[in-house]
């Protein structure tokens, strides 16, 4: 049963990264990169989380406890994350361009191919 709930949970985050991707993709297209980055760095934490789940059997409840597993434990993936996150973090405040919205595009895409998801 527990296996079940796990595998339900991996394709609900499966599913919750693609629709970021997707998402982030058509606010790109339209210029719109404050808002791609946003769901780009939401693809990569929902990607994150998939990873932790099959590596750890469980999932993080937020930011900080997300970046101390992968640190601690995944230092691959830790880096990728933790690069670009100083970057969402000035999506409040400042005006992303393309180049930024390219580099979380890129990082989404390599840890698509890490846990083998296609997109």
């Amino acid at each position: 049963m527990l296996y079940s709930i796990m595998e339900d949970i991996k394709e609900i985050l499966i599913d919750n990264a693609k629709e970021y991707y997707r998402n982030a993709l058509s606010a790109e297209i339209k210029q719109e990169f404050n808002s791609a980055v946003t769901l780009f760095f939401k693809t990569i934490s929902a990607l994150c989380d998939i990873y932790i789940l099959i590596k750890e059997k469980r999932i993080p409840s937020n930011h900080s406890e997300r970046f101390k597993i992968l640190e601690l434990k995944y230092p691959e993936i830790y880096k990728i994350i933790d690069s670009v996150f100083p970057f969402y973090q000035e999506s409040y405040r400042a005006k992303l361009n393309k180049e930024i919205s390219w580099r979380f595009k890129e990082d989404a895409k390599r840890l698509f191919k890490i846990l083998n998801i296609n997109i």
